[in-house]
């Protein structure tokens, strides 16, 4: 591409400014000088420019140069809207700051910095860790209006070392806001807050969720230049939701500047009536709820001890009512069926809110949608709420039950209602599909009766984000409970008006927005080969220890593939395919009397030693990996099958083939 002459002379000047101000021209003549007396002393031959252009290769001097040249492109504010050809310009290079991203001057922005944390005593303790040491770390999550971030981890401490920025669209087209230009008044009326969870990870990968903190950002709509710092107080979650846990520093700003801003007391006002509004909704709702549970129970007596909820606690502590929970969720293109959104369901780790202290009492928290999702693991609660939402957003019409499953243990699953009635089950923990047929208790004693294969014992009620049902059968006990939501006698329905007047979007600013869900950053291909040789390596030292030789084979671990394969599909469609091929390929891999051994076992998390320590409690995978015999060759596969939100299933088949002597 040729330069117009005015452009070229003008990039001659910059080239000669630039070396002129590092001196070449000085640094040069020296190196000509050094040159001479050491090469051509001796026989006066002539010095040619590859000679020059060697000699100052070798010295350095050119690579200098290039590392002080710097190529950007130098548009002005003015010049964007008319998108003209980029200049190109050599600067000098700057010290470093925080990068700031090309804007369009037609929307407008938040740009929100983290600018260090303070105060986070309970790493008081904790010493630096040392260059290349793995260390706990934190991480903050924010979603703002469809739009997800993730901040860099930082170590654990004191004051961690938070220095991010994020460049929040304030107006998004699948918003229905288009691309217009807002001023300060419209956007006081967006009430969506700047949700922010903090993550920690320990040394191990465990997550654990720190804080969950709801930032209003428009009081930036009335601070002077548009720009405001503020102190975040973090406040823990579950029992320690009263107790602070760290201070954020954070600065907002608008992009671009807004010709006006507000005056604080408008901002004020805007903020109080808004609390205002949802009290009162909050308190409306509430009485309903009280004179609801009132004529339940008049019903039976024995109303009182099924599990109704109508309110649950999430990890601020915060009572919402439990249709709030739930919301249509629709994945994109991240998955395709509902069975493969009940499977990504089930990969993401189970774990009961922790609580301080004995007893057999379960700490109640139902996790905001963000918390859930940041962290990768939850309660059985977090997994019903968000297998419901998916299940909605492919057009079911799909339900949370909370029941209880065998010995009484409390528990929630999802349930599905087809057009011609059918009633389908569904475990969030484990993707499995249940039919549900009810048992007729007035049916004569020889009438064969369908033998319920789910897990569940009795259930109190079903709700989504439109409806709420309390179950008044004369037994709550599942087997024999009929799904006929329309019938008032069986089923006692909440008014729809009041459940969506503090339920449905945007009904009031208390209630936390839904996050998209995020596509995986893991390479299976990668993680799987680097479990694979980890595995290797832990199988080959554990052989050594027991004084055993080890030696691989590569076709046979290679052939253990489409059982993998297999597997997982089985568990997604629940249809088995392709194991005669696999059958087929392993009996010709393996020689006349030599015998074959496979165990297959299915992990969430990618830890190769923790899944080895597992794999050697099983007696049938202990066999395999110390087998004993005559041409011992022994076979790992892994295969990683990645999900949203990096949610993962590993399979890991071990094998061996050795000659049977008897």
């Amino acid at each position: 591409m040729a330069l117009p002459p005015e452009k070229a002379s003008e990039l001659k000047q910059i080239i000669h400014q630039q070396l002129a101000k590092m001196d070449v021209h000085g640094r040069i003549r020296e190196v000509l000088a050094e040159t001479i007396r050491e090469e051509l002393a001796p026989e006066h031959q002539q010095l040619s420019t590859e000679d020059l252009i060697k000699a100052l290769r070798q010295r350095g001097i050119i690579d200098d140069v290039m590392k002080e040249l710097k190529f950007v492109t130098d548009v002005d504010e003015k010049e964007r809207t008319s998108a003209p050809k980029p200049s190109t310009h050599f600067v000098d290079r700057e010290p470093p700051l925080l990068k700031k991203t090309n804007i369009d001057p037609t929307r407008r922005y938040l740009y929100l910095q983290v600018l260090g944390g303070k105060a986070f005593l309970e790493h008081l303790q904790e010493p630096e860790p040392l260059p290349g040491q793995i260390c706990s770390t934190f991480t903050l999550c924010l979603h703002f209006r469809n739009q997800r971030f993730r901040s860099k981890p930082v170590p654990c401490a004191c004051e961690p070392d938070f220095h991010d920025g994020f460049l929040l669209e304030v107006h998004k087209d699948s918003l229905g806001d288009g691309s217009k230009m807002v001023d300060a008044t419209t956007m006081l009326s967006i009430c969506d807050p700047v949700h922010m969870v903090l993550i920690k990870t320990d040394t191990f990968g465990e997550t654990t969720l720190v804080a969950s903190y709801f930032l209003e950002w428009r009081s930036v709509l009335a601070a002077e230049n548009g720009i405001t710092n503020v102190a975040v107080e973090l406040l823990g979650v579950g029992t320690e939701s009263k107790v602070s846990v760290g201070i954020l520093n954070i600065r907002l700003e608008m992009y671009p500047q807004l010709n006006k801003t507000l005056s604080p007391e408008i901002t004020n006002t805007q903020f109080a009536l808004e609390r205002q509004k949802t009290a009162e909704k909050e308190r409306l709702f509430l009485v309903y709820a009280k004179q609801w549970w009132r004529e339940y129970l008049q019903i039976r007596p024995t109303h009182n001890v099924r599990l109704v909820k109508i309110f649950a606690q999430d990890e601020n502590g915060v009572n919402r009512p439990v249709c709030s929970y739930i919301r249509p969720l629709r994945a994109g293109r991240l998955l395709d069926t509902p069975r493969q959104a009940a499977r990504f369901v089930s990969v993401l780790g189970y774990e009961r809110a922790p609580v301080i202290g004995g007893g057999a009492g379960k700490q109640e928290q139902w996790c905001t949608l963000l918390a859930f999702l940041c962290r990768n693991k939850g309660d059985c609660e977090d997994h019903a709420n968000l297998l419901c939402s998916l299940l909605l957003g492919f057009g079911l019409e799909a339900f949370v039950c909370v029941g209880t499953k065998a010995k009484g243990v409390p528990h929630t699953w999802v349930m599905t209602c087809g057009t011609d009635g059918a009633i389908t089950f569904w475990e969030s923990l484990t993707g499995h599909r249940y039919i549900h047929r009810p048992i007729n208790p007035d049916d004569p004693p020889l009438v064969e009766q369908p033998k319920p294969l789910y897990p569940y014992r009795t259930i109190g009620c079903i709700f989504n984000h439109q409806k709420f049902f309390g179950n008044c059968q004369p037994s709550d006990a599942v087997e024999v409970c009929v799904f006929d939501l329309h019938d008032e006698s069986k089923w006692k329905p909440m008014s729809g008006e009041a459940v969506k007047s503090v339920c449905s979007p945007g009904a009031t600013s208390s209630l936390p927005p839904f996050p998209p869900l995020c596509a995986s950053t893991i390479d299976a291909v990668v993680t799987s080969n680097e479990i694979e040789l980890q595995l290797r390596i832990l199988v080959s030292e554990h052989r050594k220890d027991l004084g055993l030789s080890t030696v691989w084979d590569d076709h046979l671990s290679y052939l253990l593939s489409p059982a993998l394969a297999a597997y997982e599909l089985e568990r997604t469609t629940s249809i088995s395919a392709g194991n005669e091929e696999f059958q087929d390929a392993v009996r010709r891999a393996v020689p006349d009397g030599h015998t074959f051994k496979g165990f297959p076992i299915h992990f969430i998390y990618r830890n190769a030693r923790r899944a080895f320590a597992t794999c050697l409690r099983s007696p049938f995978c202990d066999e395999i990996i110390c087998c004993r015999g005559d041409q011992v060759r022994l076979a790992v596969r892994v295969r990683v099958f990645t999900y949203p939100e990096s949610a993962c299933a590993v399979w890991i088949m071990f094998a061996c083939k050795y000659r049977s002597v008897l």
